[in-house]
């Protein structure tokens, strides 16, 4: 079985995963947003598509900044008991 410094690194790998696809994901709903506004049209069916692109857009962003406190918090955790562990072995 992995030990708990293992499994924080793997929490953290994983975390820090999961922040960049969210960060890839963000990036194309944003081309997809620029896209769509440099449409500039008038008309009711562009402007609700260009309303329902900002929400969307929205949204991955909000994910995608909750991935990357999580990997921060995990990569934090685990350098925080990867040190403890040093100064342990360094005591004996």
């Amino acid at each position: 079985m992995a030990s708990r410094a293992e499994r924080f690194k793997q929490a953290a790998v994983k975390a820090a995963r999961t922040a960049r696809k969210w960060a890839q994901t963000a990036a194309r709903e944003a081309d997809r947003l620029l896209k769509e506004a440099q449409k500039r049209a008038k008309t009711d069916e562009r402007q609700r598509r260009i309303k329902a692109a900002l929400r969307r857009t929205g949204q991955v962003l909000k994910a995608a900044g909750r991935a990357a406190i999580v990997a921060g918090v995990a990569a934090g955790i685990a350098s925080a008991r990867a040190e403890g562990r040093k100064l342990k072995k360094k005591k004996r």
